[in-house]
């Protein structure tokens, strides 16, 4: 009697009939694509998704561009008891001065900035000088901060405020150190290299000091009137 050769069972038919010459150099690229070279092309497909999945997300707001593009202005406690000091030492000069007998000032020519004839260094960045022949134009400085307030999310309303602000504080001078703190340029920065957080460029760049001042009046007070009547409250913002 013949022996009838043995029957597959159908599951391992089917099984076999899967791993076809074809499907084999399949597998065996997919192998090579996740574990070689590969692997490189993977992972940047799921950045690519996850990228796309925040960008589905709600886009930042004014705030929160404000905050990347300048710095985030939490409370500064230090930094504030040195601009209340500064206010109370240019009080007592001012003071001094109105007395008899101390020069016949009545203490309004006492100016409390000086303009510097080289910009002040400070954290990795070096003293810099002024690009020859430049001089500083407040008019020229307020038309660059009236054209930036819309994009802080400010209206024009808030022009008057920020033009008697800076007035006061720097003379929308570029160039201007307060002789008490140090504060440095139109918004009068403590220290002045807070600034670079808009740009590497804050010793000499009347935009980029404008630009991180409007950071910090969005971040800090909401608008340039609240900077403006905390100046007037306290005497500085």
């Amino acid at each position: 009697m013949s022996e009838r050769p043995a029957q597959e069972s159908p599951r391992a038919a089917r099984r076999t009939s899967r791993l076809t010459p074809k499907r084999i150099v399949i597998i065996t690229m997919s192998v090579v694509v996740v574990f070689g070279g590969g692997g490189y092309v993977a992972y940047r497909s799921m950045q690519n998704a996850e990228q796309a999945k925040l960008a589905s997300k709600d886009p930042l707001s004014i705030e929160d561009m404000a905050k990347i593009a300048s710095g985030d202005f939490g409370p500064d406690p230090k930094t504030d008891r040195l601009k209340a000091a500064a206010v109370q030492a240019y009080k007592a000069d001012k003071l001094k001065k109105s007395r008899p007998g101390a020069g016949g000032d009545d203490g309004d020519g006492l100016d409390w900035v000086v303009v510097k004839k080289q910009a002040p260094g400070g954290e990795g960045f070096p003293p810099a000088n002024f690009p020859p022949g430049s001089v500083p134009s407040p008019g020229s400085n307020k038309a660059i901060a009236r054209d930036m307030l819309a994009s802080f999310g400010f209206g024009a309303d808030q022009w008057g405020c920020l033009e008697k602000l800076w007035q006061k504080e720097s003379g929308w001078n570029e160039r201007a150190m307060n002789r008490y703190s140090g504060a440095y340029g139109i918004p009068q920065s403590l220290p002045g290299s807070k600034m670079a957080s808009a740009g590497s460029d804050w010793q000499v760049n009347a935009a980029t000091q404008i630009k991180w001042g409007l950071g910090y009046i969005k971040g800090r007070y909401g608008t340039p009137c609240g900077a403006w009547g905390h100046s007037q409250a306290r005497g500085w913002y």
